[in-house]
């Protein structure tokens, strides 16, 4: 115990600094940021390079960060109306029609965004269905959606056309689905609005994603998506501290968007065999595991249990479907304070295969399948300090 106050001191004292002493910082937070600290959310906002080192800055990036936050509201969520079947007729021109193929067509820009709506408001309906936080009012509703008298046809969940999705799109949207499960889970279909004048946090992350997708479209809203900015999102929602807490929407934007830029490839298919693309990711997972257990690897391959079967979804959603949200937070911190950002993921990954090697060197095809599929539950700080180990031994054999 005494240990562990010492750690939130050292943690504490080091933001206390005018001028954070990064490296330091770093290496506190990836011993994982106690839980009961209060001090997870700040952590990941200098992680993520949300807030800068020096703290004389923080007061002017909050105020200009958030202002611009909401003017993206304002110009792509309240503003829009061309389009929406509660608005006064417009005249239907040869210039601008529901048929028109010109790309700058108001009307092809509202069939884009309810095809792009259509994929996030089913994700985010699915967001952690194991815990009831994101169906639940958040404390700060956004007072330009709700409190106007076009509330009802401004929110973005009413604005959805229920229409199919082309075969294109699902095609890419999704993440390997024809190579693997997209989660292990089974999550109700649907999360209850909430009444006039509320907002429930799913209903935030819709607006967070649909905002990122707008401002984004050469890669707009990829599946999966929703379950990097979930975690992100929850940690800022749940603050402690309510004037930290009443910016989180804003606040976690930034961050998914600065996170998005450096994992971004893990999400474009024409990027797949790139050293970031996530074949080149699953290739160096299985060098390391060759390297850190070969009669493990040896026993994969001649099985023929090929890496996307299991790992794809492991590293392009950065283990958030592997473990319960508690668990999956203290691996973030580890992930986020990596210096050598998300090398040390592949570690990690590692890590839980070497853990399961009894059982998979006794295993046959069906039931190593099912194994690297389905994670066991397990001790998050015993992978992660196989993790550790493996990092260790690799940098003295190099």
């Amino acid at each position: 115990m005494a240990a562990y106050r010492e750690k939130i001191n050292e943690l504490q004292e080091l933001l206390k600094e005018d001028n954070i002493d990064f490296k330091l910082f770093r290496k506190q937070c990836f011993r994982g940021v106690p839980d009961d600290s209060g001090l997870r959310p700040l952590c990941w906002k200098l992680l993520l390079n949300y807030l800068p080192p020096n703290r004389k800055q923080w007061k002017e990036v909050l105020r200009s960060k958030r202002e611009l936050y909401k003017q993206f509201i304002d110009e792509m969520v309240v503003a829009p109306k061309d389009g929406r079947t509660d608005c006064p007729r417009i005249d239907v021109t040869m210039d601008d029609h529901p048929l028109s193929i010109n790309p700058d067509s108001k009307w092809q820009t509202f069939f884009k965004d309810n095809e792009v709506l259509l994929q996030i408001d089913k994700d985010v309906r699915r967001l952690c269905p194991d815990i009831s936080f994101f169906q639940q009012a958040t404390d700060f509703p956004c007072q330009e959606i709700v409190g106007g008298p076009d509330s009802d046809s401004i929110r973005l969940h009413n604005r959805v056309q229920y229409t199919a999705l082309s075969a294109g799109t699902v095609e890419r949207r999704g993440i390997g689905m024809n190579k693997v499960s997209y989660t292990v889970r089974k999550a109700q279909e649907d999360y209850a609005v909430l009444s006039s004048g509320q907002e429930a946090h799913w209903e935030v992350v819709e607006r967070i994603l649909f905002i990122y997708a707008k401002l984004n479209p050469g890669q707009s809203y990829v599946q999966g998506m929703n379950e990097i900015i979930g975690p992100i999102y929850y940690l800022f929602a749940t603050d402690a501290n309510s004037d930290w807490r009443e910016y989180a929407e804003a606040d976690t934007f930034f961050c998914f968007t600065g996170l998005m830029s450096e994992i971004r490839d893990f999400f474009i298919k024409t990027l797949d065999e790139s050293e970031m693309g996530i074949n080149g990711l699953m290739n160096r997972l299985m060098r390391k595991l060759k390297e850190c257990d070969p009669q493990v690897w040896n026993r994969l391959k001649n099985q023929e249990l090929e890496p996307p079967f299991y790992s794809f979804r492991w590293l392009t959603l950065l283990l958030s479907q592997e473990f319960e949200l508690p668990d999956i937070l203290r691996i973030w911190d580890s992930l986020f304070a990596d210096q050598n950002r998300f090398e040390f993921l592949i570690y990690v990954c590692t890590a839980m295969i070497v853990l399961l090697r009894e059982d998979l060197l006794s295993g046959d095809f069906p039931c190593n399948l099912k194994l690297l599929q389905n994670f066991p539950s397990m001790d998050v700080h015993i992978v992660l300090d196989c993790a550790v180990q493996l990092a260790l031994s690799c940098s003295l054999s190099s």
